[in-house]
């Protein structure tokens, strides 16, 4: 379609005057951006894309840190325990124990709260 073809068809259909269509058809075609479209460029370059990678991201490992200090003390504790006459069941990390004391079962679980600022 030549530029007087399609100058004419939008004349037509949108019902625009001669210059209207001819600014219409320089926009479209000769890259002369209005301020309008300067303004939607502008926008659409602050948007952030975020795209999935195709590659798998590698999980980090973390060793865990163990706290001696809570360790020893839950250690003491559970030594306690058992010189009452209780029966260990299950100890967590250096977190918590559980035992059995005269047929009823308890939990003791050691939090370390940390300093206030």
């Amino acid at each position: 379609m030549t530029k007087e073809q399609e100058i004419a068809k939008n004349m037509k259909i949108l019902e625009i005057s001669r210059e209207e269509a001819e600014e219409l058809y320089r926009s479209d075609h000769e890259e002369i951006d209005t301020p309008e479209q300067k303004e939607y460029a502008a926008k659409a370059k602050n948007i952030k894309r975020y795209e999935k990678s195709v590659t798998p991201r590698k999980k980090s490992v973390k060793e865990r840190k163990i706290d001696e200090e809570k360790k020893k003390l839950l250690n003491d504790y559970r030594i306690i325990t058992e010189g009452l006459g209780a029966v260990i069941t299950s100890i967590k990390n250096e977190a918590e124990f559980s035992f059995i004391f005269n047929e009823n079962s308890y939990t003791v679980k050691l939090i370390k709260h940390r300093p206030v600022k």
